[in-house]
């Protein structure tokens, strides 16, 4: 069976060395010597300047609109996993969205400024399968309407854009670090953020609100990752170049051998080192898309319909209707992508592809 992803394993052995000293310190969570390092290299290898890693990607954004949001209207995008949004409402902002542009899949950050009203705090933006957003039209319009901006970068570990890490763009980034992430901690996220202040409250805020043992700045909630969590995270990472190699080289065998005549590849944003997270493809129709599904099935070849539905068309997202994104989200399948996956059982897929969509 092929899924359109598989969680890397490193050797058993190298993760229970790491849990052993977890165990020899008899410290299981409050952000023990694993975490710290992890931390440590993480910060090194992506070159930011802070990094505070949690226990999923979720609470990242929710931490952030908890802080940004002010209970106002959120500019987002309908094209994203349903977390983007559902962090929205949970915080009891309203999700206010803008249609995506068809080439990068990213917010058509020309749409943005139309949605602006009095009670808009933020723009939550989605760096979508690692592709960046438009950050140079997004910052300068927030920074016109004194405006905050929250990156969804949940699929962009490593990503670079113009030299520089994507997590150093916007006030603050989120990332995920499940399982099925490129870089993972069987569970976990992280959130990123340049200013010394901000980074301090999101700092207290995903740990109860404690400054110190028994003194508190302000509200908070657990967004602590464990020792375990960390200990996973430092085993995948020596990995990472192997990873990223051999996603690469699946990559660039779709792109060299799919039948694009009837496909349509998304564009990555010029300027960007990409990092081979996800690959999409777009069909002609939604009919053409689950034809090729159900023969690739058939084959137990499971690709994935990311992102689908079209967030806006949630009930409790309350949204206009986008077309753009409702019609790329009804013809885009993820096909399989993960360190591992052989030259044989790629062309497989692109075998079955090329065929449905004679």
């Amino acid at each position: 069976m092929i899924n359109v992803t598989k969680t890397f394993l490193p050797p058993i052995d190298e993760y229970q060395n790491l849990v052993q000293r977890a165990w020899k310190k008899e410290w299981l969570t409050n952000r023990g010597e694993l975490v710290l390092e992890l931390e440590h290299k993480l910060k090194e290898y992506l070159n930011v300047s802070n990094i505070i890693i949690m226990n999923n990607g979720t609470i990242p954004i929710q931490i952030a609109l908890n802080i940004l949001g002010e209970k106002g209207e959120i500019i987002t995008t309908p094209f994203s996993y349903v977390a983007t949004t559902s962090s929205i409402v949970w915080e009891h902002c309203t999700p206010v969205f803008v249609d995506i542009n068809e080439d990068y899949l990213t917010i058509d950050e020309t749409k943005i400024e139309a949605a602006i009203t009095s009670k808009t705090t933020c723009i939550l933006a989605t760096h979508v399968f690692g592709n960046p957003c438009n950050i140079e039209a997004i910052q300068e319009i927030a920074m016109k309407h004194n405006l905050k901006v929250i990156y969804d970068a949940a699929h962009s570990f490593g990503v670079t854009y113009k030299g520089k890490s994507i997590f150093d763009y916007g006030d603050v980034s989120t990332c995920s670090f499940h399982a099925t992430k490129l870089f993972h901690t069987a569970e976990g996220g992280a959130i990123f953020c340049n200013d010394i202040e901000l980074n301090h409250k999101l700092f207290y805020s995903h740990n109860f609100g404690h400054n110190g043992p028994l003194d508190f700045h302000g509200v908070g909630i657990n967004g602590k990752i464990s020792e375990l969590q960390a200990a996973m995270g430092l085993a995948v990472f020596p990995y990472m170049s192997k990873i990223i190699n051999e996603r690469k080289e699946v990559v660039e065998n779709y792109q060299l051998n799919l039948d694009f005549l009837k496909l349509k590849e998304f564009q990555i944003r010029p300027e960007t080192q990409w990092n081979y997270s996800y690959y999409p493809v777009v069909f002609e129709d939604e009919t053409t898309l689950l034809k090729v599904q159900k023969s690739l099935n058939e084959s137990e070849i499971f690709p994935r319909r990311y992102f689908y539905p079209s967030l806006n068309t949630i009930p409790y997202a309350n949204g206009n209707s986008m077309p753009i994104s409702e019609r790329i989200a009804s013809r885009v399948l993820c096909l399989p992508l993960y360190a591992g996956l052989s030259k044989e059982d790629t062309h497989k897929i692109i075998s079955i592809i090329n065929q449905s969509i004679c």
